[in-house]
């Protein structure tokens, strides 16, 4: 089955799943994909891969630099993949018990190295997404991994982390990094207002209707992420509009 739009994506994604099956050395269970490219709003030059790999017991020791060295392996040969893949290694026990409890878990996203960390009950908004939406690239479907998780439970979890964008806002200072608040945003207002994640573009169109006023910046924020801004998105104004609209958003859905 053809999943991504190019032949570039589908050798990546095909190499990917291949890769991470080989060092895990049979210690993976399922292995899920969503974000941009399940949802059919990925873009070649510049979406993310986004993946889930559900293994038998924690990554640590041999099998932590196992999956270290294979992801340094794949930036090398795929060098225009750097900083655009995320995975996340999850024990089945530690999904299992997510909403109660912290696990440790692996992770490699873009801008970090491979590293492990505590995660629980803030990865809900993520974990809900793959059982949702999630396209299985080995094993069951991943609703027979996850915990189902109502949408009152999904809506709480964009409302916390939306109000964790009032501080994060600050340090957004190039227009990149604006165009990423702004369209959250906009992502986190649909999430609240349907109760299921909708897609960038999907939620960045259905936020200028919602909010007319704010339709230019949101267009200008949707322009921006082509790489190449337009005059004056370095100035403070700009910046200072970027925290205004943020903190609007999360007034009204916090």
């Amino acid at each position: 089955m053809r999943i991504a739009p190019d032949a570039g994506t589908e050798e990546m994604l095909d190499c990917l799943a291949g890769e991470i099956r080989r060092a895990s050395t049979g210690s993976l269970v399922g292995l899920y994909l969503y974000g941009s490219l399940a949802a059919g709003d990925f873009e070649p030059e510049r979406s993310d891969i986004d993946l889930l790999a559900v293994v038998s017991s924690g990554v640590e020791g041999e099998a932590f630099d196992r999956l270290d060295d294979m992801h340094g392996r794949i930036v090398e040969d795929y060098p225009a993949w750097e900083n655009r893949i995320e995975v996340a290694y999850v024990s089945v026990m530690a999904l299992r018990k997510f909403k109660t409890e912290t696990s440790e878990i692996a992770v490699i996203s873009p801008g970090e190295p491979f590293h492990l960390k505590e995660a629980g009950r803030d990865w809900l908004i993520n974990w809900h997404m793959v059982r949702e939406a999630g396209v299985a690239l080995f094993g069951p479907p991943p609703g027979d991994l996850i915990p189902a998780t109502s949408k009152a439970e999904f809506v709480e979890a964009v409302r916390k982390q939306s109000g964790d964008w009032a501080d994060w806002v600050h340090g957004m200072r190039t227009p990149g990094a604006r165009s990423y608040a702004i369209v959250t945003m906009c992502r986190a207002l649909y999430a609240c207002a349907h109760g299921e994640q909708a897609s960038k573009k999907m939620a960045a169109s259905w936020a200028q209707e919602c909010l007319p006023q704010c339709a230019p910046l949101i267009r200008r924020a949707w322009s921006w992420r082509s790489g190449a801004p337009e005059e004056g998105t370095d100035d403070e104004p700009t910046h200072s509009e970027t925290v205004r609209f943020v903190h609007d958003v999360i007034g009204r859905i916090t």
